[in-house]
This record gives C-alpha cells, sequence and structure tokens, in this order.
C-alpha cells in the first residue's frame, strides 16, 4: 500500500459528508471481516480430475478397455494394438477440454493495476481485491474503474464503457451517475463511492457467465458421438450372442471352460466387438482438426478449440460487432463545412491548438493530425471541456493574429437561436448526424471571454458560427471485401452495437451493406418467435445491450441458424460464448478472447475467407473418410450377429483386422483428410455418410460370409486358411470402397489406392508377416472363392456409389 500526501481541496476539512472523505481504518476493518471486498472466487470452471474422470468413464471406454485387459491377461499383446487407438481418443479429448479449461480460468476482465482510493483523509493505493464497499475512488484519466460506484463529484468526467456496453462513445457522468467496473476514464476526473464489490460488481457477473464451460457446437462430432451412442448400446446384445457363438463352436459353454478353448473363443469374440467401434475415425478426426489448426496458426489465426476450425464451414449467419470488427473502434476527423458567410482567419491554427490541448476530450483530440499548425500559439485564458457543458474556449490575446475568443462545442449548445443563420446551421449539423457522424461547431468572439459565461457555463451568446465539424469511426480497409465474399457465400450479416442506430447504419452502408435504417433494440420485442421474425427481416441493430447480443445469438440459433459472432469488448463476452463461433480480434479484452474459439491475432479481418476454406477443407475430408470407418462398422455388426447366430467362429482375429483396417481405412483416410478440398459444405454429414457406408458394409459381410459358407460347406480347409481366404474378400472389396470414396480421383489419390493394394499382396506374401498376423495361403479353390465374392462385391459397390452420386446431383 502506498501512502500519498493528505488531500489538498476545497472541502477537504468540515463540511465534506462522511463518504467524501473516505472510509477510516476501523470502517475498512470491519468491511474486510464482514466479507465486503472485491475478491471473486477463483474456483476453475472444470477441474482436471472431471475432465479426465468425463472422457474416461464411458460405457464405451469400458468395453473396449476391458476386451484391451482381457487379451493382455490371455498373453495375446498382438490382438490388443486397438487400445492404442482407444488411449489416443482419451488423451485427445482430455487436451482439447483442458485447454478450453485453462483459458477460462485466465478469463479476466478487470486489470491488475491497484485502484485510489481515500482514507483517512489521504490518497492511497491498494489493490483490486483490497477494495471495500463505500470506499471512496479517485478516477483519473487512463484509470479502470476497479467496482461498481456512485459519482460523487467531478469536472469533465468521461468513461469508456464501450468494452461493457458497446458503446464507442465516451459517456458523461455527473453526481449520482453509477460507473461499471471495467469501464475506464478517458477525460476529467471525480471521486465515486463503491456500491458493489466482488461477485455483485457488474465485471464478475460477466465474468461468471463467461467462466460457464462450453465446448464448440461440431456437426462431425455431434454425430460421431451419436455413432457411438448407438454402437454401445449394440455392443452389449451382440457381444452376448457372438461370445455364446464362439463358446457353442468350441464345442459348448462346459467343455470350452473345460478344454481351455474358451482362450481361443475370447479372442474371437474380442475381434468382433472391436470391429464394430470406430475408433480411427475419432482418432482421424481430432488429427484434422489440429492439422487445420496449424495452417490457419501460420496465417495468424489461434484456433481457441480444434472442432471450430470446422464450424465456421457451416456458418449461414455472421454476426459483426461495430466497434473493433468493422471499424478499428476510434475516432477519426472527417471533415470542415462552411458554418459562416467566409472561414475567419486563423481557424485551422485554432482547431491545432484544440487538439494538443492537453485538457481535450476523445473527439479533439482527433484535430491534432489534420490541423497540426497550432502548437505556436499562446493562449491567455482557457475553460476546459466539460461533458456537462458539452463545449470549451480559449482566448487568445490582441497580439497574435488570431486574438479573440473562440469556442468549441456541440452545435445546439454553442449557437444561439437569436443569432443569424443558426437554424440552418442546425439543420445541417443534425442531417450530418443522421448519416452517423459526430458534429461539432466552431464560434467565434472578438475580443477576450465574458467572465459570466466561464461563470455560468455558459458560452458566449455573441459567438459567430465558423464552421461546422464532421467525425467518425475509422472502417477498417478490409471490412467491405470480407463482407462482399460473405455475401458471395450466401452467408447473412447482422451488425450489433450499442451505438446510436443511425451511426451504425451508416457504416453500415459505408462497408456495403444494404441499411437504410437501423433498428433500435431497445424496441425489440421479447417473445422469441417475434425477436428471430425482427432478426430475420432487418441487417442493423444498435443500441444493444451484452445481454441482448446474447438473447439475439440464441434466437438465431433457435431458428436452425448456424451462428459466427466477431468481437473486442467485454460485452461481447457473453454473446461469443454462446454463438457456434466465437471469433475475436487482436484489440479483444482478454476476457473477450479467452471465450472465443478463434482469435485473428494480427486483427486482419480478411484471414476469414481462408479460415472458411479450411474449415470446408477439413469437414469435407472427413465426411469422405467416415464413409470407411462406417462401413466397417457396418460390416463387423453384421458379421459379429450372422456368426454369433450361426454358432460359427469369428472369421479374423483382431490382428487380422489391424491389417485390414490399416490398408483399407487407416492409412489412406490419413492422407485423404488432409488433402485439399473446396467442396461447399451442405447440411446432412451424417445421413450422407451411413446411406453409403451402411449398405456397402452389408456388401463386405456378404462376401467375407460367402467364403466362410463355402469353406464350411467343404469342410476340408484350415481355420488359418479360411481366415485369411476372409482377409483377402474383405481387403479387395474394402479397396473398392476406398476407390469409390477417392472421387473424382487425380494423381495423389491413385497414388494412395494402388500403394494400398501393393500393401495387401506385401501382408499376403511375406513369411514374417504371415506368422504375425497368423495367415494362411488358402487353396486354389478357396483362392478363387475369395476372388469371386470379392469381384461381386466391388461390381455391388460400384453400382451403388454410381447411384448414390445421381441422387446427390438431383438433390
Amino acid at each position: 500500500m502506498t501512502q500519498q500526501p493528505a488531500l489538498n481541496h476545497p472541502g477537504a476539512e468540515a463540511g465534506r459528508s462522511p463518504a467524501g472523505s473516505g472510509l477510516s481504518s476501523a470502517e475498512v476493518l470491519a468491511r474486510t471481516e464482514a466479507g465486503l471486498v472485491n475478491t471473486v472466487s477463483e474456483a476453475p470452471s472444470r477441474t482436471l480430475g472431471q475432465i479426465f474422470r468425463a472422457n474416461l468413464l464411458t460405457l464405451f471406454n469400458a468395453i473396449v478397455g476391458c476386451s484391451f485387459g482381457l487379451l493382455l491377461l490371455l498373453g495375446q499383446w498382438k490382438d490388443a494394438l486397438f487400445g492404442l487407438a482407444a488411449a489416443g481418443n482419451i488423451l485427445i479429448g482430455v487436451v482439447q477440454e483442458y485447454r478450453a479449461k485453462k483459458s477460462l480460468d485466465r478469463l479476466a476482465i478487470l486489470d491488475a493495476s491497484p485502484a485510489r482510493v481515500v482514507r483517512d483523509g489521504t490518497a492511497q493505493d491498494v489493490d483490486l481485491q483490497d477494495v471495500v464497499r463505500d470506499d471512496v475512488l479517485l478516477l483519473r484519466v487512463g484509470d479502470q474503474v476497479p467496482a461498481d460506484a456512485s459519482i460523487i463529484d467531478g469536472e469533465g468526467l468521461e468513461l469508456d464503457e464501450s468494452l461493457l456496453t458497446g458503446e464507442s462513445h465516451p459517456v458523461s457522468k455527473g453526481p449520482g451517475s453509477e460507473v461499471l467496473s471495467g469501464s475506464s476514464v478517458v477525460a476529467g476526473h471525480g471521486r465515486a463511492r463503491v456500491v458493489r464489490v466482488g461477485a455483485d460488481s457488474f465485471a464478475s457477473k460477466l465474468t461468471a457467465e463467461a467462466k460457464r464451460f462450453s465446448m464448440v457446437n461440431s456437426e462431425i462430432r455431434n454425430s460421431l458421438n451419436r455413432i457411438l451412442r448407438w454402437i454401445t448400446w449394440l455392443l452389449p446384445p451382440v457381444m452376448i450372442l457372438v461370445i455364446n457363438g464362439q463358446m457353442q463352436a468350441s464345442g459348448g459353454w462346459e467343455q470350452a471352460i473345460t478344454t481351455g478353448s474358451w482362450r481361443t473363443a475370447s479372442v474371437g469374440a474380442v475381434a468382433s466387438v472391436i470391429a464394430m467401434i470406430p475408433l480411427g475415425l475419432v482418432l482421424l478426426s481430432s488429427v484434422a482438426f489440429a492439422v487445420g489448426g496449424l495452417r490457419l496458426a501460420r496465417q495468424e489465426v489461434l484456433i481457441q478449440e480444434l472442432a471450430a476450425v470446422e464450424g465456421l464451414a457451416r456458418v449461414d449467419v455472421f454476426c459483426l460487432d461495430k466497434t473493433g470488427t468493422l471499424t478499428e473502434g476510434k475516432l477519426v476527423f472527417d471533415g470542415v463545412h462552411e458554418a459562416g458567410p467566409s472561414p475567419q482567419p486563423g481557424c485551422r491554427e485554432v482547431l491545432g491548438w484544440f487538439g494538443t490541448d492537453p485538457q481535450a476530450n476523445a473527439t479533439a483530440r482527433c484535430l491534432a493530425d489534420a490541423f497540426p499548425s497550432g502548437t505556436s500559439l499562446r493562449p491567455s485564458s482557457t475553460v476546459p471541456f466539460s461533458s456537462a457543458r458539452k463545449w470549451s474556449a480559449v482566448s487568445f490575446g490582441s497580439d497574435q493574429f488570431v486574438g479573440g475568443t473562440w469556442v468549441l462545442g456541440a452545435p445546439e449548445i454553442v449557437l444561439r437561436q437569436d443569432t443569424p443563420g443558426t437554424a440552418r446551421i442546425v439543420g445541417a449539423a443534425g442531417r450530418l448526424a443522421s448519416t452517423g457522424l459526430r458534429t461539432m461547431a466552431l464560434t467565434y468572439l472578438p475580443g477576450p471571454l465574458p467572465a459570466r459565461a466561464a461563470a455560468e457555463d455558459q458560452p458566449p451568446a455573441d459567438c459567430a458560427p465558423v464552421c461546422l465539424l464532421t467525425f467518425r469511426e475509422s472502417v477498417r480497409p478490409d471490412a467491405a471485401k470480407i463482407l462482399d465474399y460473405f455475401r458471395e457465400q450466401d452467408v447473412k450479416v447482422r451488425i450489433f452495437s450499442g451505438d446510436d442506430p443511425r451511426t451504425v447504419a451508416a457504416v453500415a452502408r459505408e462497408v456495403g451493406l444494404d441499411a437504410e435504417y437501423g433498428y433500435d433494440a431497445r424496441e425489440l420485442p421479447v417473445d422469441p418467435n417475434l425477436l428471430l421474425e425482427a432478426l430475420e427481416n432487418n441487417v442493423v441493430f444498435g443500441r444493444v445491450s451484452p445481454e441482448q447480443k446474447k438473447d439475439m445469438v440464441l434466437a438465431l440459433q433457435r431458428g436452425g441458424h448456424t451462428v459466427a459472432m466477431t468481437g473486442d469488448g467485454v460485452n461481447d463476452a457473453l454473446a461469443l460464448k454462446e454463438a457456434d463461433i466465437g471469433i475475436a480480434m487482436d484489440s479483444a479484452a482478454a476476457a473477450t478472447k479467452a471465450v472465443s474459439r478463434l482469435v485473428l491475432l494480427d486483427g486482419r479481418f480478411d484471414r476469414l475467407p481462408g479460415v472458411v476454406a479450411e474449415g470446408r477443407r477439413v469437414i469435407a475430408n472427413i465426411e469422405r473418410v467416415s464413409v470407411l470407418f462406417l462401413s466397417k462398422t457396418a460390416y463387423a455388426i453384421v458379421l459379429s450377429a450372422t456368426f454369433g447366430a450361426l454358432l460359427w467362429d469369428f472369421p479374423f482375429l483382431p490382428r487380422q483386422l489391424s491389417a485390414t483396417d490399416g490398408l483399407t481405412i487407416g492409412i489412406p483416410a490419413f492422407f485423404l483428410a488432409l488433402m485439399p478440398n473446396n467442396r461447399r459444405y451442405t447440411p446432412g454429414f451424417l445421413k450422407r455418410s451411413l446411406s453409403f457406408a451402411v449398405p456397402s458394409g452389408f456388401v463386405v459381410a456378404a462376401a467375407v460370409l460367402a467364403v466362410n459358407v463355402y469353406a464350411t460347406v467343404v469342410g476340408a480347409h484350415t481355420v488359418s486358411a479360411t481366415r485369411t481366404a476372409s482377409v483377402l474378400a474383405l481387403s479387395l472389396t474394402g479397396l473398392w470402397i476406398l476407390a469409390a470414396i477417392s472421387r473424382p480421383l487425380n494423381l495423389r489419390r491413385a497414388t494412395i489406392i494402388g500403394t494400398m493394394y501393393l500393401g495387401l499382396v506385401f501382408v499376403l506374401g511375406t513369411p514374417l508377416l504371415q506368422d504375425f498376423f497368423g495367415l494362411e495361403w488358402p487353396p486354389n479353390d478357396l483362392l478363387m472363392t475369395a476372388l469371386g465374392s470379392a469381384l461381386g462385391g466391388i461390381l455391388a459397390i460400384e453400382a451403388l456409389h454410381r447411384f448414390q452420386s445421381r441422387r446427390n446431383a438431383r438433390n
């Protein structure tokens, strides 16, 4: 704590209210002991243990884990390779959620700089968490308000609440006005009494809501989870059927247990169960997301959650916050408009002086760059700008060419009604304001500023109008081009802002949006259906509160839209969190970045088309390779149920399925998932995948079943030879599924498919691999049966693919 000199200003002694003189040490101690301090619970959004248990303790993992453990107990480690993929899935899930948790735990709205308070009659710097209720804050330019407070008094006090409310213009604060924690002082100074601290303050409530755990809404992840749920509930009955079939095929339960053949039966049961689970699909999806994230990182786009790469491919409504997104979040000088019969000599130099005045407000400071020639002027007297009076003045002696008094302020304040031409000038100012510009008027009075005017806070009555000045927000140069891109992609754009709807509409028109007027959000209906209707029929919304932004995003989602939102203020945090994809700009507050799925690190809005393209590549490729994994699940379920019902041995060992999976699915799917793919996203990922994968799986199952029916009827072949023939039929048919979903073929895809065929020959023809995978080259009759069954399967898959291609073309 830093002790400062005693306060020295009028009223510091007798006559000041207890609130104005600050708390005593005893009062601070009493409030601290009562818990009325500015601390907030730092409980994490979700503990690592909770994350780990959520990803590990599932029925799906229980089945995989028990199967893996059983094979290890039986000494069949060669057949337990699937455990690596399962462990990879768990690890990726934990890492993804833990990264999101760390971002949320770092969430902060208030800066860590100390607060200045009045205690025991002196100014003291204290840590934010040591501020107590009823403390008197001393607010100066650059300070951030540490807790919700009520203004006691002040001089020209203005606060920037854009991070909290979305309004880009400084807000004037007088006695009795409330200031919110997280806002910043941009002009003037004053004192305020703390009324809410800790968890009750506005900033803390925003932080607590933003820390609520959630994950990005991913169609791929949702579809995969749905498939896994279906499989999880199918597994127990199919397992019972398969295990019974394996035991009966080994001579019955009693004989299998007595002779020890239950071990071989158990391995077959595990093979059938694991074959039904698309372990690699979950792993490959995560890898594809991760690679997409690395590619975007090279473009200065930070991916907070991997599935966000896919999410942007599905977006059909883009909600943009004006301040800091379409605009750069600061005012710039727009132009000078004549207001008098002729320009007053020296007005440009005077405007330059107003821009460099140390007491200038944010609007006047914009004049410094436009009029740099006023620094040599020496004023004789000044009246600083005050948000209460809405004007400032400067007088120069007659020895200077700009001699006289100059007044700068709001047109309706500094221009008197009885001055000739005032009505015309005020009307012009109103028309300029309706275009979204901020206006100020410069007036001139020969001679010094009347003492009465300064004393009564009233501008001189005899000032002549010199000119009107207009200011605007600086629009990002890349905004119009990016909005054109989204328009071409049939993505709707909605603008949300806390500013005046007319101002927001003007900015929207400047970037090419069709926005004749803005909708005042204070008039938005509460009914969700009417709210959605308003959002569908309007483009620009002004005076939007942070809570409304969130409600508007939720309304669009209820209407079936996939919503992306950009923003940079804390006021955007709740809406960014609820949006399917939240995108923070580089200038965003820490809290906003923490809850966003993507962060544009260099603030370049033109990165978004590349982000969308990367998302489309990921989702299109995962949809393509998902057919491979889901067809495997389909034929595994059919084979398991069929062989279990027929009381036959399952035709594969787990290690053999690992080999066929690698050749027909795993290895080629990895390369296909990372290749370029510019196909436009259309909803229905799961339906399209299943419509080809399920019948293809039945075709593969039929080919394998045909081989085993022949082997059973002939009855002269070893189990190893029959399994090898089954592997051949499955691999050749599965590779044709790969060839079908890889179309249109190019050199890279054709090379991958050809390499997999060579890999099959290598596995079947290498003695060392034959021994490892338990393969035995089948006799000619069984070999020809396998090849004939595979040929029939290939023809059926080709017909199925052509039928589906024609149907998709019609749709």
